[in-house]
């Protein structure tokens, strides 16, 4: 340490008399010249003047090279912190915290704390960004084949809309700078920010300095401003943007988004070739906690019944082209969407209905395909999208989600809208839930003679499973020990009697075959249950998946009446609880009770 204080002690030192010896040599030089004008004695100035100019080289390179040792110097003792750091485990303050997971081991104290903070405010890592540069590079992820596509000089202009709630301002910049600097110009006609009521300082007069200083800078781009008195939601922040928006076509993105190179092209072609095309880029994972992208393979947007969203594999068909440059078609979108400003609004704009977050793109997209239009996801066109660590906002949605969720159900699921109930565990009627009024979103299915939600789950969605079958859900209760069939530890085989909470462990179902699935009922076809099976041998009861359970000639099939006796078909022995526990053997007139009941059975 202390030859590294006298080293910089002495680069001070240098580089004050250089400063010195510089501005003496210019001075020099200026006085020089007058005077060589006035005698008219050229050949001798110009001699002293390649003295002087060999003399200021000499400055030049020594402060070079000074600097060369400064940045050495500095990296040393940056690499002597990191170290330190490094053998230190107390070192980090928030050990637990998914931010300092594989991040920021050589922060002080100080600067963790701070970190931290960001973190919890926004859900990722706000301290990093604030230090990024606004203008940083992204890897290209494309598929190599996107590069050498060629697209029409003449496409649709652009509207992009940015939603954003208490965004951090540095990630509000970054995504605002990819926007203006990888869309061409002349398809760029606007930026619309829809603020649904932030209530941070620095989106206000700061922000404001920003638009003014890129608005200067890019006289040609509008940047306009919607701000929602009061906080509205997601779905509306969308429509007060599409509302805002006036050129051909409208993008609606998140605002913790970085576009890629040549984004909105491959989107606008789409477009052109077909108007009532609703289309989205592929995402890349934005790491909340380093804010490194992950590159992500195309894929088709999907959900289950619960109507969270997830990602799906294209259809055979995609995967036959060998091309994974193609667009596919999608069931649904996932919040980011491009579409054609007019025919957006021809099918309902979106469902401002909707409250805070979730379900809205799933009725989007239930929507386009069912009245008309179709989904498509563009993997020549990338975006690198933040995936929080959680919504500040709201730290559990499953609130609003399962609301949103029912107001879905209600107005386009027809027969299947009670697979919606069943996903969230809640019973057929008195749910208890305000969906909202819905009579206006029917009037619109009716108006665009929109087809049944069942030609959308056999055209659109086939591996969505049916749970038409269901007779039962909800939970099974043992009337005379009160307590209900629980899954178990998991993983494992064994199923036990639990105090009953109707949490997912206790979640059941029972089936018009006389199967009884425990632990939830998955949504796709191609993933298996969990069936309550008699082995035939112990006294022990299973739980195995349906398929292996089925060809492994378990038994799998219960007789049940509600209020009744849970009998196994195959083995004539019936499911009861002693001494709280559960065991398999000859009837003794137990009851048990499904929590909701479908139909008789």
């Amino acid at each position: 340490m202390r030859l590294l204080k006298l080293t910089l002690a002495r680069i001070v030192i240098g580089a004050a008399i250089a400063l010195v010896l510089i501005n003496y040599v210019t001075r020099w030089r200026v006085l020089n010249n007058d005077k060589t004008e006035k005698s008219g004695t050229l050949e001798k100035g110009h001699d002293k003047e390649q003295t002087v100019e060999k003399l200021y080289d000499m400055l030049m390179s020594f402060e070079e090279k000074q600097n060369q040792m400064q940045k050495m110097l500095e990296e040393m003792q940056k690499n002597r912190e990191e170290k330190k750091s490094a053998g230190n485990h107390n070192s980090l303050l928030f050990p637990e915290s998914p931010l300092f997971k594989t991040w920021g081991r050589n922060l002080s104290h100080d600067e963790q704390r701070e970190a931290q903070n960001g973190y919890n405010k926004y859900g990722y890592n706000v301290y990093l960004s604030d230090r990024l540069p606004i203008n940083r590079p992204l890897p290209d992820t494309r598929d190599p084949r996107c590069a050498k596509k060629v697209y029409p000089e003449q496409l649709p202009t652009l509207s992009v809309v940015l939603i954003y709630l208490n965004e951090a301002l540095s990630i509000l910049k970054r995504a605002i700078h990819s926007i203006i600097h990888r869309t061409p110009a002349h398809l760029l006609k606007e930026i619309i920010l829809v603020d649904d009521h932030s209530t941070n300082d620095d989106l206000r007069e700061s922000l404001d300095f920003y638009i003014a200083a890129t608005q200067k800078q890019h006289p040609q781009l509008k940047i306009l401003r919607v701000r929602h008195d009061r906080q509205m939601g997601l779905a509306q922040a969308r429509v007060s943007g599409w509302t805002a928006a006036s050129a051909d076509v409208v993008a609606i993105l998140d605002a913790h988004v970085e576009v890629n190179v040549k984004w909105a092209e491959p989107l606008l072609a789409q477009i052109k070739a077909d108007r009532t095309v609703i289309v989205s880029p592929v995402f890349d994972r934005v790491n909340y906690y380093d804010l490194e992208v992950v590159q992500y393979s195309p894929a088709a947007h999907a959900f289950d019944w619960a109507l969270w969203c997830m990602y799906e594999s294209f259809s055979p068909e995609w995967y036959k082209h060998n091309d994974a440059s193609r667009p596919g078609k999608s069931p649904s979108v996932m919040g980011i969407l491009v579409a054609d400003r007019a025919f957006l609004g021809e099918i309902g704009s979106l469902d401002a209905g909707m409250e805070v977050y979730g379900g809205e793109n799933v009725e989007l997209g239930i929507r386009v395909w069912t009245c008309g239009g179709s989904i498509e996801v563009v993997p020549c066109s990338k975006i690198a999208h933040i995936e929080r660590a959680h919504k500040p906002y709201m730290p559990d949605l499953s609130n609003a989600m399962k609301r949103n969720a029912l107001r879905v159900a209600d107005i386009w699921m027809d027969e299947y809208k009670y697979h919606v109930n069943i996903a969230w565990n809640l019973p057929l009627k008195n749910h208890g839930i305000d969906i909202g009024e819905t009579s206006e979103r029917k009037k619109l299915r009716e108006k665009l003679k929109c087809k049944p939600f069942k030609w959308y789950v056999e055209n659109v969605y086939p591996k969505l499973d049916s749970w038409t079958s269901v007779v039962g859900y909800g939970g099974l209760k043992n009337l005379d020990s009160q307590l209900c069939l629980d899954q178990g530890a998991v993983p494992g085989h064994v199923p036990i009697a639990y105090v009953c909470h109707y949490y997912s462990p206790q979640y059941a179902s029972y089936w018009q075959s006389g199967k009884i699935y425990i632990g939830g009922i998955k949504s796709h076809k191609q993933n298996d249950n969990r069936c309550l099976v008699d082995l035939g041998t112990g006294n022990v009861p299973g739980l195995y998946p349906c398929k292996e359970a089925s060809t492994g000639n378990m038994g799998i099939y219960w007789d049940f009446k509600q209020g009744g006796e849970l009998r196994n078909r195959k083995t004539e022995r019936c499911l009861e609880i002693h001494h709280h526990t559960l065991v398999l053997q000859n009837c003794s007139g137990q009851q048990w009770e499904i929590k909701y009941v479908i139909k008789p059975f």
